[in-house]
């Protein structure tokens, strides 16, 4: 209770520091699908404001010690409110906490958005099918609600955002007293030389971005993950389009990190 109360107070002082959005927000996907920075979801979702409908596909590579996982994903925006998430990670053989077999994950998120004008909230959770496949039948399931915000400022006059998440892991023989809470920061680098197109994103969490995930674990020290989210649709040309290029560490802190890249493409359809 003592740490539910600290975290509370954290994510009351977040909500009451937004201040107006000064810039157009860039929504690029987490590693599960989400519309978020690497761990975390963000309160944004991938077509607000912008698109009764907007589809965005996206891909991860998670590579470390010659082995790496392909997290190829997708998010529907609905009415400029609702996100449907669907990623699929496609494990080493080996990798998963079963002694043997192979790990492949299926992540399924919904996130409602809040009609809020001077930040972003929204209420979100994700269904996870672990292991599928396992020979061994260490296959499982898990899930995960959570509440994130995001909201804007400056950071040594730099357009930033930064967003808080708390929520909720459900898994059989998890702690029940558990909290989920993550935090991170998209800052836009130095706007006049890199004319909009270069974004620095750091998030920090107590839970990765499944509970089988891969060099990206938050189970011993919880994870830090940081990079470069480049967006190529701030060239006029493409600005119908939303095309974002990521490149990052996962787990900088630790001697579990690994090196990142991935990608986002999507369009308003109506």
């Amino acid at each position: 209770m003592k740490w539910l109360r600290i975290f509370a107070v954290v994510f009351l002082i977040s909500v009451l520091s937004v201040s107006s959005l000064a810039a157009q927000s860039l929504k690029g996907m987490s590693l599960n699908g989400a519309t978020g920075l690497y761990s975390i979801p963000t309160g944004r979702i991938g077509w607000e404001r912008s698109s009764d409908i907007g589809l965005d596909f996206g891909y991860h590579a998670i590579i470390s010690d010659g082995k790496s996982t392909h997290i190829p994903k997708m998010a529907l925006s609905l009415f400029k409110w609702v996100e449907l998430s669907a990623a699929f990670d496609i494990q080493p053989e080996g990798h998963a906490r079963a002694p043997t077999g192979i790990g492949n994950d299926f992540i399924g998120g919904i996130k409602i958005q809040f009609p809020l004008t001077r930040t972003a909230l929204s209420l979100g959770g994700n269904f996870q099918a672990l292991n599928m496949g396992n020979k061994d039948n260490y296959d499982y399931t898990s899930g995960q609600v959570y509440l994130a915000v995001t909201y804007a400022g400056q950071f040594f006059e730099m357009p930033a955002e930064t967003t808080v998440v708390l929520g909720k892991t459900f898994m059989k023989n998890y702690p029940d007293s558990n909290i989920d809470f993550g935090m991170g920061f998209d800052i836009m680098l130095f706007p006049k030389i890199f004319q909009r197109y270069v974004h620095w994103v750091t998030d920090f969490s107590n839970f990765s971005y499944s509970v089988e995930a891969f060099y990206a674990d938050s189970w011993y020290r919880g994870v830090c993950n940081t990079g470069i989210r480049i967006d190529i649709s701030a060239i006029p040309a493409l600005s119908k389009f939303k095309f974002i290029v990521d490149v990052l560490v996962t787990d900088v802190l630790d001697a579990n990190r690994a090196f990142a890249i991935g990608g986002v493409f999507g369009v308003s359809i109506l």
